[in-house]
């Protein structure tokens, strides 16, 4: 149960991704016009709808990506089979459909049927399709019927299942929708504390993967908050609109960078330089785009007491922003990045106080983490032997046999990381998320922590017997590709 629910964080993966294409649009496009939907502005209004386009269909497009990426060889049929899930059941639920089925008048059907279209039916109709592909993608029908053998029979049957699961859903619906909502509720009810609860429990479910899930009941359309979408389309509450985004920023662009350099001060001498690369890299990744993995890995098994504090640390910085009411967005992470383009929304609230709680912050890490790992002398990078031997292997490796083209070096990582697998034939499976290679191996036994780490890798995790994630960075899917390449060979 726990390997799939880390798939499907993996697969929510591919439709969030989208959302720095609609922060752009709109973010440029509230700069132009940021008095409103862009009225003032052909260019800004242009702008601002091509981003709510993306935005405002999230659903479908986690019906796509979360069946495209549950299938096993992530084939289009797949993720067609997911809008047709999609479309079947939106459209037998919308209410004028609803309305005709329980011969009722319009006025009188659930007001669930009104949030069909949530980001909770486009991960379900995934769901379903993704299983459907893996059972059917290669049936054979009987001769007279072998056109629609094998893959183009998916489709077809998902149209039929979604009809059985939308009449399900038709008295299903809202009482989970309600469940949903109770949920969504409860914790919004908190105000601030509900968001440093949140917090708490984002960073706590980080090593799991498990996080996607609890965000997209906070940032989507799921529970009825839909913090993300609200929050860049301008319909919401000024102050309140963004508060399970805004307290983010003081985290990842400031407080994370100074829990590293705290890590790099108190690294032993010895060690400073190679420790010192991979707390820039990792440093600077956070600060800029908001990816915090490469460095939390770096700590996270090593020190887990200081990842709690990270973890607690988060939820304070949650609980502050909303407090105070400040609040910025997001449409990918809370870096630099997206802090400039959400500057100027509508509802963005003194974003530049989230400046001033981000030195705060940063000084109450840095003292904090060094203060911890002194104490009682954790082993942060540059402090346990181990982990310092592994960074110095890969650092001379890579000194005296240096790729000399980013292919190569990928190829070059990718090999090592294969062997450290104990080889092709010990993998039966190579996918990745945003910052992780995420594994299914056959014998964990004969993996070898340190070639893997020789690769130049943040960290490992080891999920069970069978899964075991390598936290690469950005750049994962280039290792991805050239692992799938070198196990097909």
């Amino acid at each position: 149960m726990k390997a799939y629910l880390q798939r499907l964080g993996r697969s929510l993966m591919l439709p969030v991704a989208v959302l720095p294409a609609a922060a752009i649009l709109m973010g440029i496009g509230y700069y132009i016009d940021p008095s409103g939907w862009g009225g003032d502005s052909v260019i800004a209004a242009f702008l601002i709808k091509s981003g709510s386009a993306l935005i405002n269909h999230m659903g479908v497009l986690f019906a796509v990506g979360v069946a495209l990426g549950m299938s096993k060889d992530k084939d289009g049929a797949a993720a067609l089979s997911g809008l047709v899930a999609w479309q079947v059941v939106t459209v037998l639920l919308a209410p004028d459909s609803v309305a005709m089925l329980q011969s009722i008048p319009i006025e009188e059907v659930n007001v669930a049927f009104e949030k069909i279209e949530t980001q909770f039916i486009g991960i379900l109709s995934g769901l379903i399709a993704g299983a459907l592909y893996n059972r059917f993608y290669n049936v054979k029908l009987p001769q007279a019927l072998a056109f629609f053998s094998g893959k183009r029979l998916v489709p077809i049957v998902t149209s039929f299942v979604m009809m059985l699961v939308s009449m399900a859903l038709l008295f299903v619906w809202p009482p989970v929708y309600n469940s949903l909502v109770t949920f969504g509720t409860t914790i919004s009810g908190l105000g601030a504390a509900g968001a440093g609860l949140y917090g708490l429990f984002n960073r706590l479910l980080i090593p799991t993967g498990l996080h996607h899930a609890l965000n997209s009941v906070f940032w989507f359309d799921v529970a009825g908050i839909a913090d993300i979408n609200n929050f860049w389309a301008g319909t919401g509450v000024k102050g309140v609109t963004g508060m399970y985004q805004a307290g983010f920023f003081p985290v990842m662009m400031f407080g994370l960078p100074a829990g590293a350099l705290a890590m790099y001060h108190t690294a032993k001498t010895a060690k400073k330089k190679t420790t010192a690369s991979l707390m820039m890299a990792a440093g600077f990744a956070s600060f800029f785009t908001g990816v915090t993995e490469p460095l939390e890995f770096a700590f996270m098994f090593a020190a887990p007491a200081l990842y709690v504090t990270h973890a607690v640390l988060t939820g304070l910085s949650l609980f502050v922003a909303a407090a105070f009411q400040w609040t910025a967005g997001f449409g990918f992470s809370a870096g630099l990045v997206d802090y400039i383009l959400s500057f100027n929304l509508p509802l963005a609230n003194q974003p530049y106080m989230l400046l001033i709680q981000g030195l705060i912050f940063a000084a109450v890490y840095y003292f904090l983490f060094r203060f911890i790992i002194l104490k009682f002398d954790l082993a942060t990078p540059g402090r346990g032997d181990e982990l310092a031997e592994d960074m110095q292997e890969s650092e001379t490796d890579s000194m005296s046999s240096r790729p000399s083209s980013r292919d190569e070096r990928f190829r070059k990582q990718a090999e090592t990381i294969l062997a450290g697998l104990g080889g092709k034939e010990n993998v039966s499976s190579i996918d990745n998320c945003a910052t992780r290679l995420r594994l299914e191996i056959n014998d964990m036994t004969v993996v070898d922590d340190a070639k893997i780490k020789s690769a130049g890798i943040a960290g490992i995790n080891k999920v069970s017997d069978r899964n075991i994630q390598v936290i690469v960075g950005t750049e994962v899917q280039f290792v991805a590709d050239e692992m799938s390449k070198l196990a097909k060979q």
